[in-house]
């Protein structure tokens, strides 16, 4: 798969904080699941900045490899 960005990420709506992100301000992810060609996905305390785009089953492999804690190790 090529790599892709979006420069400027407000220019798209639809974001969603990740209920893992923390609420005190610290790692804050937003994911935008229907944008083509996969899932987008920013920093939410820098909305303006750039996103990165991944694949929907590659996404798919690393949220539940989080919820799994197979990441922890």
């Amino acid at each position: 798969m090529t790599e892709r960005t979006i420069p400027n990420a407000a220019i798209l709506s639809g974001w969603r904080k990740s209920s893992y992100s923390s609420g005190d301000g610290g790692s804050c992810v937003e994911v935008l699941v229907n944008y083509p060609p996969g899932v987008s996905v920013r920093d939410s305390k820098n909305p303006y900045g750039p996103a990165f785009v991944v694949m929907a089953g590659s996404w798919e492999a690393f949220t539940c490899a989080v919820k799994s804690n197979l990441l922890d190790r």
